[in-house]
């Protein structure tokens, strides 16, 4: 037998056995789903669950420069040129900043409780300082807020959502400096003076790992500074005492006035070991959620970071001669202090990874990739639609979720993102896969509240298609399609627009004929939609016409004309 055929029936085998694993694990952890072998379970959420959808604002507003808007790190980042696919930005991104009210008609065609969104810093404050305030930003905002509750929707809002003022990076380098968290704190006592007799729930950040490694170890985002395996660790220290600033703040200052709530949303995957029967695979996927989502979580629920990422970080930091580990530490007054600070936890969740040991070879300049020792690894047989990190694995959703409930407590959850991309190649509207990963985790949500995890709200990501980072426009999570080659940006709605419209009303899924009928009526109505959008992507390409290439040619026949006039008074002469 060659290496390479018994190679692969080890493979098989350790896939089969894997499998067999889950399966079994299944059946003896969760045991009211032994009569449901399909794992959906039909069945309703609690009266008073809230449902969502969410955005930010530098993804969507656009107006970049509009109304005494100062720069932010992402204005600087998406103008310099070889940073985001095609050289996209999102100096006008959807245009929300003018289109408030007709995405506010959205929300209510779509039935949702709350609207999670996010205020641009250096919209309300230029240049991030407290003496320097925008008066135009701050009624937008004021405008936006009202406009909701008015349309009986409850507006959750995030402080920060990566859009930090140009200004404070260039001066202070950004969440490099400890000098941060007051000026984020100034920036947040005076959004809850602004807005907190309206505003009852408050996210100090969102998604924190993204901006400290993807922004200080990668430099894939904004603002785009690769201090590998420094950067992220130090830059998450900053974040982590700021929010316990601001929590602390709301505390004191206007938590008996406002009677609202302040929590963080932490994006996590969840880590499954490869081969559950492996203690290095159990310890490696331990590894893998500590460091993701234990990292920002531990210090707040528990006052310290993770014991394994301690050890970790600290043994490869001797490693390579330093005396000192790379990964900051927490004074016992700091411990106290951030210990408790989060009356809600916002959890952001779109994929799974399988997960197994892997010892990296001793590096002279660590990361904190390297600092892991683990792999990741995805089943083939996942569904991937669109981004190639996004595979579709409802059943991590509800691992997560239980995870939480035993390492923090059984905290109050709100799920602040969840959601699906697909590729742009051409106008998807009939958006199958992304109803079916609706249906998978938002079941999985179910499942887990009937484990006894305390989650009371579901926000979908996201209310539209919008600037993905990075990958600037080339990934898209909306419900509804922006068509941006119009100058209007039209909204068009997908099929899942139907489909959650649906599981909004009947809070949950109530039996299997009624949840096939939603999928069969959402695909037809896309179809009808469809036709609405080539109409008008055919208007829009005669209006481009009638605009710019017919008066480009006008103008080279009078410049063709006159070239030739000039040539035969010339030759009369």
């Amino acid at each position: 037998m060659t290496k390479l055929t018994g190679m692969k029936i080890y493979i098989l085998r350790t896939w089969y056995t894997l499998v067999l694993a889950l399966r079994l694990n299944t059946a003896e952890d969760f045991q009211w789903t032994k009569n449901n072998p399909s794992s959906f379970y039909y069945g309703t959420f609690p009266t008073g669950f809230s449902w969502g959808v969410g955005s930010s604002a530098y993804q969507t507003e656009g107006a970049w420069d509009v109304d005494g808007k100062g720069p932010s790190i992402w204005d600087a980042f998406t103008h310099a040129k070889g940073k985001v696919f095609r050289n996209e930005t999102g100096d006008s991104a959807c245009d929300g900043y003018y289109k408030v009210q007709d995405d506010i008609q959205l929300l209510k065609e779509l039935k949702v409780n709350h609207y999670l969104l996010s205020i641009s810093w250096p919209r309300i404050m230029p240049t991030g300082i407290k003496t320097e305030l925008n008066e135009k930003g701050i009624q937008f905002y004021n405008d936006t807020i009202n406009s909701l509750l008015e349309s009986s929707i409850i507006p959750i809002v995030s402080l920060y959502h990566w859009d930090l003022p140009q200004v404070l990076q260039e001066k202070y380098g950004g969440w490099q400096n400890i000098s941060m968290i007051n000026y984020f704190n100034d920036y947040a006592n005076l959004c809850f003076e602004k807005f907190g007799d309206r505003v009852k729930h408050w996210i100090t950040f969102s998604n924190p790992w993204a901006v400290a490694e993807k922004g200080y170890e990668t430099g894939e985002h904004a603002p785009g500074l690769k201090l590998g395996g420094c950067g992220a660790y130090k830059a998450a220290h900053h974040i982590i005492k700021t929010h316990a600033k601001v929590w602390h703040s709301y505390n004191n200052t206007w938590r008996s006035e406002q009677q609202g709530m302040v929590g963080i949303s932490l994006t996590s995957g969840w880590g499954e070991p490869i081969d559950p029967h492996s203690q290095a695979d159990i310890d490696a996927a331990e590894r893998y959620m500590q460091f993701h989502l234990g990292w920002f979580a531990n210090p707040i629920y528990r006052g310290d970071y993770p014991e394994v990422m301690k050890n970790y970080v600290g043994r490869r930091s001797a490693q390579q001669g330093l005396g000192t580990s790379r990964l900051p530490t927490f004074s016992v007054q700091e411990k106290s202090y951030i210990k408790g600070t989060s009356d809600f936890l916002g959890i952001g969740h779109f994929t799974t990874r399988y997960v197994t040991q892997k010892s990296f070879p001793f590096l002279q300049v660590s990361s904190y990739c390297t600092d892991q020792d683990l792999a990741e690894l995805v089943d083939p047989k996942w569904p991937a639609p669109g981004s190639k990190w996004l595979y579709s694995v409802p059943w991590g959703f509800r691992r997560l979720l239980n995870f939480i409930k035993t390492q923090y407590g059984n905290p109050l959850v709100y799920v602040t993102e969840n959601g699906v991309s697909e590729k742009v190649q051409c106008t998807q509207l009939c958006d199958e896969w992304r109803i079916e990963y609706l249906k998978g985790y938002i079941n999985e949500i179910l499942k887990a509240l009937n484990d006894g995890v305390n989650v009371r709200g579901y926000t979908a990501w996201s209310l539209l298609d919008k600037f993905e980072w990075n990958k600037g426009f080339s990934e898209r999570f909306g419900f509804y399609h922006v068509d941006f080659k119009n100058k209007n940006k039209p909204r068009y709605p997908k099929a899942s627009v139907n489909y959650y419209k649906n599981i909004i009303s009947a809070n949950g899924f109530p039996n299997p004929r009624e949840v096939e009928n939603w999928h069969q009526k959402a695909m037809d109505t896309c179809s009808i939609t469809h036709q609405l959008l080539d109409a008008d992507s055919l208007v829009t390409h005669m209006e481009m016409v009638t605009e710019i290439v017919l008066p480009t040619i006008f103008t080279l026949c009078i410049l063709i004309s006159i070239v030739l006039l000039l040539f035969f008074l010339q030759n009369h002469s």
